[in-house]
């Protein structure tokens, strides 16, 4: 063999092993988690989880198919700062839970595609353009359904006919809080309901509100969706018991946590879904062009331990008509 033929082949074995090393070592899509929250609030949510469920469903398994950087912000003034430390670890995509999540990662990136979960008024944000063509870097799922407030409102006075007036418990410093409280005043003198209302903008104004309705001798209360009330279930659950309130929700969390019942859109399909998008997003599409996506299913969760403690009797047409029944 001549020389320079036994050099190239040599060549060829030699370099043969280190393009196959370089083909298995190739990067793993990346994708960013923007949450809020400390681990206690965090704890027994399983919206991570959903997701994780959700991207299995679609083939892909965290750490042989992506990997996942994840950055929580323990309140949401403090979300702009740990959503640009997440955006300087260059993501493919970031997954922001909600509109105040989505608000700070649209400011720290207008390039890396955002999903959000459970996304709330986000053309009067300004963070699409339309429903069907986002435009932009962001889109997800809308689970705030117009209406859903008045429902919840018609459900507090069946749980108690006889109550004279309804609390609600809002936080008017999220960014979703404007169009359920314009709902609720719209609502309550055509269903000829006093309102009495708290604000509460960080977990110690739980207890108050709770005061407050106590004082004012509220029948019953409705918690309004919002981030923080999420996150505080245990807490408002624990009150709302203290004071014998009995209590309406828009997600089955708080029910878990001691609530009395929901009626809203779950949550984790929400973040199950999401993985439909980020799927998508990482074969190519652009997410300009995934269309906002609405769920139609409102679920009824009722706890009927909590019912007992605070002595409400839920009629049997409820019971029957509920998505889960907590004992």
């Amino acid at each position: 063999m001549h020389r320079r033929n036994l050099l190239g082949l040599l060549s060829a074995i030699v370099a043969w092993p280190c393009a196959g090393a370089a083909q298995s070592a190739k990067k793993r899509p990346v994708v960013g988690i923007l949450a809020q929250g400390t681990p206690a609030q965090l704890k027994g949510l399983r919206f991570r989880q959903s997701f994780l469920d959700g991207m299995q469903e679609l083939g892909y398994f965290e750490g042989r198919d992506f990997d996942i950087v994840a950055r929580s912000a323990e309140s949401t003034a403090d979300l702009p700062r740990v959503a640009k430390d997440l955006v300087r670890l260059n993501p493919d995509v970031i997954l922001a839970g909600a509109s105040a999540h989505a608000l700070a990662a649209k400011t720290a990136t207008s390039t890396i595609p955002i999903v959000v979960p459970a996304l709330g008024n986000p053309i009067v944000l300004g963070l699409i353009e339309t429903d069907a063509r986002p435009g932009g870097n962001l889109t997800g799922i809308m689970p705030y359904i117009k209406g859903l407030p008045t429902k919840q409102l018609e459900l507090a006075r069946e749980i108690v006919p006889g109550a004279l007036k309804i609390g609600i418990v809002k936080n008017s410093t999220d960014v979703k809080a404007i169009g359920q409280w314009d709902e609720i005043e719209a609502a309550a003198p055509k269903l000829d309901i006093k309102i009495a209302s708290a604000d509460v903008q960080k977990p110690e104004d739980v207890g108050l509100a709770f005061k407050k309705f106590e004082e004012e001798n509220v029948g019953v209360v409705v918690v309004l969706q919002s981030n923080l009330l999420i996150l505080e279930r245990a807490r408002i659950a624990a009150n709302a018991t203290a004071t014998r309130r009995p209590t309406v929700y828009g997600y089955r969390e708080n029910v878990e946590a001691g609530g009395l019942i929901s009626y809203g859109v779950n949550l984790e399909y929400c973040f199950r879904r999401a993985a439909s998008y980020v799927h998508n997003i990482l074969k190519g599409t652009s997410v300009a062009d995934l269309p906002i996506e609405f769920p139609t299913k409102l679920e009824l969760v009722i706890n009927v331990r909590t019912a007992k403690t605070l002595g409400v009797e839920i009629s049997p047409m409820l019971l029957a008509l509920a998505d889960e029944v907590i004992e």
